[in-house]
């Protein structure tokens, strides 16, 4: 069985997300995109300079630790870990490990859901 992941297939890799952004040259990259969800790869070089984005999201952690700011609450994070961001909330990884990666996945509509 191949390790090669392609994205039309449903299929990724924490290899697929590692090539697409060498390839790219980028920090992050968009892997996949079907309805309301978009699923991107998320590997910043030293400093997180994310701002709120406009739909919730969740990242799992593919590898690496560090300090994750969600709002004005801070805790330390390891891979493995989902971690849930709403709409328009100010969040960053801080004092993370030169190996962090993460899946990031965007949902729902602009603004956020509810939590009915």
């Amino acid at each position: 069985m191949s390790d090669k992941s392609e994205p039309h297939s449903g299929r990724l890799t924490v290899a697929t997300g590692h090539q697409a952004l060498s390839r790219l040259g980028a920090e992050f990259t968009s892997l996949l995109k079907r309805g309301g969800l978009e699923v991107e790869f998320y590997r910043p070089d030293g400093v997180d300079r994310q701002s709120p984005h406009s739909r919730d999201e969740i990242y799992v952690i593919a590898s690496g630790s560090g300090t994750f700011v969600n709002d004005a609450v801070r805790h330390q994070f390891e891979p493995g870990e989902v971690l849930f961001v709403p709409a328009g909330t100010t969040h960053r990884f801080e004092d993370f490990t030169g190996d962090f990666a993460t899946w990031v996945f965007f949902f729902g509509p602009d603004g956020g859901q509810s939590e009915e």
